[in-house]
Order: structure tokens, then C-alpha cells, then sequence
């Protein structure tokens, strides 16, 4: 009985969401302004796009902000087609810390952090609920502004950054999956990753950022890369890079109201794994079951009054490509607040 009721469990739990493991660099880039300031640094010339744009702050400004993601997927994926579900449900709820400062005109810090409130997979039928909470990742990100020009009909903005994702929460955590009727001892195996707090590697983040302003016209345009190089954790996972490319058009409507629009193309590739070990088995993970393309739109709104910036965003699929069988995007809406000083 306990070897069936584990194959039925490391079937249900065959799946790597690649979404959720980077979402700890992604909400990095998730706050926006309406009037040419830094969506999370403020400075001169950067965006009022929320949802992956960053400029950089003037010297000795600072930045605090706090944004919440909200995620839930009941949908899966081989290739591009819909297929049967593993399990019932996949939610998240993670809230994100950032605090920068413009240590000059061109260079500006951020520290930053995330903490699940709630990361949960419902097994089929409700039969079984995995959940945890805590700290995920620590993110030290600098960034520098290689271009800047601007003049009474355009602004023009290009910046770099190199960052660094440091685990802190844990990678590794089990769940009870089977409990003996005679003796009440608990049998224990590793949760799958789409409930782990982190992927448990040091990553890499590698950041380009083209903005230009039209001021006349009211209008705004700007594009950035993300690169982020995965390491290997202590289990014998590397998880797949991933690269993404994000397009934003912009405008400002009542003063200090602005409307967004983004196309953003990501890819992740295949996990990586230790040959001597198995990864079913023993971590829940099938790494042909891990990477993928996706295609978003997101629209998003910003208010900003003073010194504080409003956001309101949404991922919005437009294409799915995954390897295996996964678990896909579905509703995802991200809210935030930031501070300038």
C-alpha cells in the first residue's frame, strides 16, 4: 500500500513550474511611476512602467517599496496543448521588499528580498494540500547609466545592471506523504519545487534598459533584456536559465494617471541534474518536464502623487510552450506601493 500510494504521489507531483523558482528575480522589477521617474529607482530619466523596467536613481535619492503578487494556475500544459491535470491547484501569494539609493548620479543599489505568504498545490480531488511559508531569496543589484541625453523634445535612457540572487529560504523541505494506521509514524519525502521557498542556487542576473521619452507628444516607449545564469544547489540541481525580452509603450492621461502596455517573450531552459541521482525518486522533479517559451501582455496602471507611486498590473498569456508536461500560466495580478526620499 505505501509503494502504491507513493508512485501515485510522485506521479501527481511530476512538474517543475520554472515560473514560480524565478519568481523571486522577476518581482524585482515590478514598480512603476507616471511622470519619467524610476519605476524602482526614480531618477532622471526611467520609466513609468511597472512589471521588469528599472532606471536609476539620482545621487543620494532613496527608494523603499513593497509590492504583492498574487498567483493561481489550474491549467497544464504539453507543448502547446492543454492536457489532464496533475494535481488540482497551484497558488502563491509573495510579498516583496526593495530599498535602493543613488550612491551617484549613474550608479544606484538595490537590496532587495521576498517572503511567500502562502505557496500551496492541492493534489486531484482535494485529497492532499502542500503548503509552506517564509523568506525566499536575498537580491543585491546594481545598476549604472552608460547614456543619457535629453532635451526639450526627447529623453533618451540606457542602463546596465549585474545582480546577485543569495538563497535564504529552504530548498529542500519534505512533506508527510504517507502515515502508518498501526503505529501513527509519519513517513516523509521531498515537496516538489513548485512548493519550495527557493531554488537553493546563487544566480547570476545579467540587465539591459533602453527608454525614450517623447515629452511633446506624451508618449513613451522603452525595451529591456533579462539574463539570469542559474547555479548549481546543494541537491544536484541546476535549474534552466532564463531569458526574457519585454517591449512597453506608455502614456499619461489626468495629470497622474499612466496606462502601460507590455509584450514580454520569455524562455527557460531544461533543468540540469546530478547523473548519479534520481531525480523522481528522490526530489519530485522529471527534468524533461522543466522549461519552456511563454508570450505575455501585460497592461498596467500607475498613480503617482508626489512622492508616492500606486501600481496595478496584470500578466495576460498570449502562447505557451512547455516541455513535458507542466503546469501553465494562468491568473497572475501584481499590486505595489513605493516611497521616495
Amino acid at each position: 500500500m505505501v509503494k502504491k500510494y507513493r508512485q501515485q504521489r510522485l506521479q501527481l507531483n511530476k512538474i517543475l513550474d520554472m515560473k514560480i523558482l524565478i519568481l523571486p528575480i522577476l518581482v524585482l522589477f515590478s514598480i512603476g511611476d507616471v511622470n519619467s521617474q524610476g519605476c524602482c529607482s526614480g531618477g532622471s530619466a526611467s520609466p513609468i512602467a511597472g512589471g521588469t523596467s528599472q532606471g536609476v536613481l539620482d545621487k543620494n535619492q532613496g527608494e523603499f517599496a513593497v509590492n504583492n503578487q498574487l498567483m493561481n494556475s489550474q491549467k497544464f500544459y504539453a507543448g502547446d496543448r492543454d492536457t489532464a491535470s496533475l494535481f488540482n491547484e497551484l497558488s502563491s501569494n509573495y510579498l516583496y521588499v526593495r530599498a535602493a539609493y543613488g550612491l551617484s548620479e549613474k550608479l544606484t543599489l538595490s537590496i532587495e528580498s521576498g517572503y511567500f505568504l502562502r505557496k500551496r498545490q492541492i493534489a486531484l480531488d482535494n485529497t492532499d494540500t502542500m503548503q509552506t511559508s517564509g523568506i525566499a531569496d536575498l537580491i543585491v543589484f546594481p545598476r549604472y547609466q552608460v547614456f543619457y541625453s535629453c532635451d526639450e523634445r526627447q529623453k533618451t535612457e540606457i542602463v546596465l545592471g549585474i545582480g546577485v540572487k543569495i538563497p535564504i529560504g529552504i530548498h529542500n523541505d519534505s512533506n508527510v506523504f504517507y502515515t502508518d494506521p498501526i503505529s501513527g509514524k509519519d513517513y516523509y519525502q521531498f515537496s516538489p519545487p513548485t512548493v519550495q521557498l527557493t531554488n537553493g542556487s546563487n544566480d547570476f542576473i545579467f540587465y539591459s534598459f533602453w527608454y525614450r521619452n517623447f515629452q511633446k507628444k506624451n508618449f513613451r516607449i522603452f525595451a529591456n533584456t533579462i539574463y539570469v545564469r542559474k547555479g548549481w544547489n546543494s541537491i544536484g540541481q541546476k535549474f534552466g536559465d532564463y531569458a526574457s525580452i519585454g517591449l512597453f509603450f506608455g502614456t499619461t492621461v489626468l495629470k497622474h494617471l499612466g496606462l502601460t502596455g507590455q509584450i514580454k517573450g520569455e524562455m527557460v531552459r531544461k533543468m540540469q541534474t546530478d547523473k548519479l541521482v534520481d531525480m523522481i525518486a528522490y526530489y519530485n522533479v522529471d527534468p524533461e518536464s522543466t522549461g519552456g517559451y511563454n508570450l505575455f501582455f501585460t497592461p498596467q496602471i500607475n498613480y503617482s502623487n508626489k512622492r508616492f507611486n500606486f501600481f496595478l498590473s496584470s500578466d495576460i498569456p498570449l502562447y505557451q510552450y512547455m516541455n513535458g508536461v507542466q503546469v501553465g500560466s494562468d491568473f497572475q495580478l501584481t499590486s505595489g506601493i513605493s516611497y521616495k526620499f
